[in-house]
C-alpha cells in the first residue's frame, strides 16, 4: 500500500490510498482537480472513494471524479449518506471495504456528524474531522459524550498506527495544547519539530500531545476545572473543547 496527501481547497486533506495493482480509493475529494491531477502523476487508476463523512468540504469533488468514470465504489456512513450525493455503498460499524489486497475496517466516529466514519488499514487510519493532528473537530450533530467516545475509540488503536487527519491545523491546535498543557515537554518538542504538511501523525504522538485524548490527565484535569469543569473525563472534554472552539 502506498498513500499520497492530496491539498484541496484551503487546508484539507485529501488521501490516494494505492493498492499493489494500481487501483486506488480516494479518502474525501473535498475537489477534484488535485486529485485528477494526483491520479495522473501517479499513474494510478480510481477504483473507489471513501468518505468519512457528508460536509462539502469533504465530498464535493466527488460528482466531477464520477462523471467520466462507471463503477467506482463511494461509500459513506449509513446515517450520513442521505446527505451526500452519489452513494454506492452505505457502511456501518466493524464492516469492511476492498480494494485489492486492501481491507479498510470501518470504525463509526459520531460527533462531528453522526454518521463519522474513521476507514483503517494496514497500520494507517483516516480520521476525517474526527481526530486531527493535536486537535479535534467541533462537535457540530453530536455530543461531548458521543465525542469523547469516538476519540476514545481512536486513542485505543495501536501506538504506531499513522493517523491522516482531514485539516492542516496542527499548528494551531498545538499552541493550544501548550496553553492546556504548558509544563508538556513533548508539546513543546512536537511544536518545535513540526513540518508542514503535517500529516500523517501516529496515535502515540496523540495520546502524548493531543488534549482532546488526555481528558483523563492530572494536568488537562486541572485545565478543565479551572474552567468550571467536573473531574470525570466527558467533563473535562467538553470544557477543553468549549474552551478551544473560542481560542485564538
Amino acid at each position: 500500500m502506498r498513500i499520497v496527501s492530496v491539498p484541496c481547497l484551503k487546508d484539507n486533506f485529501a488521501y490516494l490510498v494505492i493498492d499493489q495493482d494500481g487501483r486506488c480509493a480516494v479518502v474525501d475529494p473535498g475537489e477534484a482537480a488535485p486529485v485528477e491531477a494526483a491520479l495522473a502523476r501517479e499513474h494510478v487508476q480510481l477504483a473507489a472513494i471513501w468518505a468519512t463523512h457528508h460536509h462539502h468540504d469533504h465530498v464535493g469533488g466527488i460528482g466531477d471524479l464520477i462523471a467520466e468514470r462507471s463503477g467506482i465504489e463511494v461509500v459513506i456512513g449509513t446515517v450520513d449518506a442521505p446527505r451526500t450525493s452519489h452513494v454506492t455503498r452505505k457502511v456501518h460499524d466493524g464492516d469492511e471495504v476492498v480494494l485489492g489486497s486492501l481491507r479498510a475496517r470501518c470504525i463509526h466516529n459520531p460527533g462531528h456528524t453522526l454518521g463519522a466514519i474513521s476507514y483503517v488499514v494496514d497500520g494507517c487510519a483516516f480520521t476525517g474531522d474526527t481526530l486531527f493532528g493535536a486537535g479535534c473537530g467541533r462537535v457540530f450533530e453530536g455530543d461531548a459524550a458521543m465525542m469523547h467516545a469516538s476519540l476514545m475509540r481512536l486513542a485505543a488503536l495501536p501506538p504506531e498506527t499513522r493517523v491522516y487527519f482531514g485539516h492542516e491545523y496542527t499548528a494551531s491546535n498545538l499552541r493550544f495544547a501548550a496553553t492546556v498543557e504548558p509544563d508538556n515537554p513533548m508539546v513543546a518538542g512536537r511544536a518545535k519539530a513540526l513540518a508542514t504538511p503535517s500529516t500523517p501523525s501516529t496515535i502515540a504522538d496523540e495520546r502524548a500531545t493531543n488534549p482532546f485524548l488526555r481528558s483523563a490527565e492530572p494536568s488537562v484535569i486541572a485545565a478543565a476545572r479551572s474552567r468550571g469543569a467536573a473531574g470525570d473525563p466527558v467533563s473535562v472534554f467538553a470544557a477543553v473543547r468549549g474552551w478551544k472552539d473560542s481560542f485564538r
